[in-house]
């Protein structure tokens, strides 16, 4: 039976108020193929000193080096915001919003590797659409970014090249550079002073706010995302606190179910300025990457404060200051410290709290030995063979979680109320990763800079493609899922795991064996209908079906951060700052990253690899307010 013949629908979900990413059709390849023997160098040069003409003398004629049907994916160098802009009219409507000049003052071909020179590549998965591409780096009118050109032949004039995507991104900004290898810290004080501190007594000064000192910015949460918006602030000298209501740096991993491992390799899972060790495993299992959250804070000299609660928080919007009053737990005492910072980053993660429905009747009534979130579950007990797990929720942790009380001898039931968006694990390596974050890959800046350099309706459509080759890869499998029982789909628009990440946060199983299990009929599946009841050792279906239980487990996700915010500092400010996730009309992800609706206040989340990236562009927007060379309602 052909693959085909599973009917995989897509799934096209949105997370409330966000846009479906428009369906683009990428360009057809001209008559004329292009030669792997193209003078790329060539190609790049002519196109770079068209664009300084433009920049040069105030023409906004964009017309004469995009082609028709293209995308600039800009990252605060031409705006403070982010953009994807589809168009020459569109294109032309941004640059000539800016003060009537281009806020990019030059550009040029990055020559410094081989892996940044022009050269001739293919632009679509299949390597059908060949052009030129080259990296760029990009210079502003307050610092230096870098960039990335993918240009074609001109339908209607082939020995004309123009872009076909262009990405620019601010990488630092001038007189503000990061503390780093020219400018890293001296580390000690020679000659001779009699009350000089060590560096260990001036770490603790430093991250006990000592002497009157208080952080320019409070970050909320040590996750990846908490930790890597420090690091990268705290190398542009801004004065930051983290705190966190577990007591230890990496609780939020290290309390989880006990079979917890990532599912994305350690090459796309790197963080700023200290990688992985080169013996690290290709999949991080969760208690190691705990042990590594807190050698790198401690490495990087972040100050963070565990066992540490908002108690108050008020904004003030005359002063563009936040007044925080903290609870700390340390040594067995309690204290309270009130703060001033000018931002507060809320980096709880993307999904913000537990999600547990408690509304269904029946749920306190239930008897068994066990019904927790799956935030809670920390493993199966030992010795039950026979008892009667079910888990509520088909993504990553209700795999995971299904398998281990499988492999504990438990009788496991899954309940999938919609679809899921299956791969394996290796194939989805091997389809979208290889070559880019893989051991032979690119160094990870520059790999970063291929990857985010493809505008999302662009990417989207090459994920079709690449989804197509997945889907072969893996139908037995999906075909047994099918026979199963089990619902699968293939993303919005037939997009893949990515798109439906970026689009809804959730929805999918990378698989690391729990498929085999369901599919092989181990782990049996109640598809398509509602919890009415939780009973005292049972659940009820819409269907009037029973389900006896002992031990149940929603892994049912969790809500928006904006529903966090409200929880943590109040409806005021929840009402003010816009919804988290999911695509805005353009095509970016909304609100994370970025500006809020509030002065002062943050969303940063997301995944290690997504993390590494923005945290640079968070870090440079909040030093840019800081030094006056952007106020917050700045286009």
């Amino acid at each position: 039976m052909a693959v085909a013949a599973l009917h995989i629908q897509p799934s096209n979900r949105l997370v409330p108020g966000s846009h479906h990413l428009k369906n683009v059709t990428l360009p057809v390849p001209g008559g004329t193929a292009v030669p792997t023997t193209l003078d790329a160098q060539l190609v790049a040069g002519e196109w770079v000193s068209s664009i300084n003409r433009l920049i040069y003398t105030g023409d906004f004629t964009v017309s004469s080096v995009f082609l028709e049907n293209c995308f600039w994916r800009d990252l605060l160098c031409l705006t403070w915001d982010f953009h994807t802009l589809h168009g020459p009219d569109r294109i032309r409507s941004i640059v000539k919003d800016q003060a009537k000049k281009w806020r990019i003052t030059s550009v040029k071909v990055d020559n410094i590797s081989d892996i940044r020179k022009p050269k001739v590549s293919a632009f679509d998965f299949d390597g059908n659409l060949m052009g030129v591409q080259s990296f760029l780096t990009v210079e502003t009118d307050v610092g230096s970014g870098r960039g990335l050109v993918r240009l074609l032949p001109d339908p209607k004039d082939q020995d004309k090249w123009k872009a076909f995507t262009l990405f620019t991104t601010l990488n630092e900004l001038r007189g503000h550079e990061e503390d780093t290898f020219g400018r890293r810290p001296v580390g000690v004080e020679h000659g001779t002073r009699p009350d000089r501190k060590n560096w260990r007594e001036r770490r603790m000064a430093e991250e006990n706010f000592e002497d009157g000192r208080e952080p320019t910015v409070l970050i909320v949460g040590s996750g990846q995302a908490g930790l890597t918006s420090a690091a990268r602030l705290k190398q542009l000298s801004i004065e930051t606190l983290i705190i966190d209501r577990s007591d230890r740096i990496g609780d939020n991993w290290r309390n989880r179910y006990r079979q917890l491992v990532l599912h994305d390799a350690v090459w796309y899972d790197h963080m700023p300025y200290l990688n992985f060790p080169p013996n690290w495993p290709v999949f991080t299992p969760k208690d190691k990457l705990a042990e590594w959250f807190e050698y790198y804070a401690g490495a990087l000299e972040l100050n963070v404060w565990g066992g540490t609660t908002i108690q108050e928080s008020k904004y003030d919007d005359d002063s563009g200051k936040w007044t925080v009053t903290v609870e700390r737990k340390m040594n067995g005492k309690k204290e309270l410290r009130t703060f001033h910072p000018r931002h507060i980053i809320q980096a709880t993660g993307h999904s913000g709290e537990a999600y547990l429905p408690t509304d269904i009747p029946g749920i306190d009534s239930f008897k068994g030995n066990r019904l927790v979130h799956s935030s809670q579950f920390t493993g199966p007990q030992l010795n039950v063979k026979g008892k009667k797990a079910v888990i509520v929720g088909c993504c990553n942790s209700g795999h995971d979680i299904a398998q281990d009380y499988y492999e504990h001898g438990y009788q496991v039931t899954m309940v999938q109320r919609s679809s899921t968006l299956v791969v394996k694990s290796e194939t989805l390596i091997e389809v979208t990763q290889k070559g880019l974050y893989s051991e032979d890959g690119p160094p990870l800046e520059d790999a970063d800079i291929i990857n985010y350099s493809v505008p999302n309706p662009v990417a989207k459509r090459i994920a079709v493609d690449a989804t197509k080759k997945i889907t072969e890869e893996d139908g037995p499998l999906l075909r047994g899922l099918v026979a199963a029982g089990f619902s699968i789909d293939n993303g919005p628009d037939a997009s893949g795991l990515m798109m439906k990440y970026l689009q809804r946060g959730g929805g999918y199983y990378i698989d690391v064996g729990a498929s085999q299990l369901i599919a092989d009929g181990k782990i049996k599946i109640k598809q398509g209908q509602e919890i009415t009841r939780v009973n005292a050792h049972s659940i009820t279906f819409a269907d009037d079906d029973e389900l006896e239980a002992d031990e149940v487990v929603f892994a049912t996700g969790y809500s928006n951060m904006r529903d966090t915010a409200r929880k943590i500092f109040g409806d005021d400010l929840a009402d003010r700052v816009t919804d988290v996730w999911g695509f805005d009309e353009e095509g970016e992800t909304r609100t994370m990253w970025r500006r809020t609706g509030q002065p002062g206040f943050w969303f940063f989340g997301g995944n290690l690899a997504l993390c590494r990236f923005y945290s640079k562009l968070l870090a440079l927007q909040i030093k840019a307010l800081e030094v006056g060379l952007m106020r917050y309602d700045d286009a």
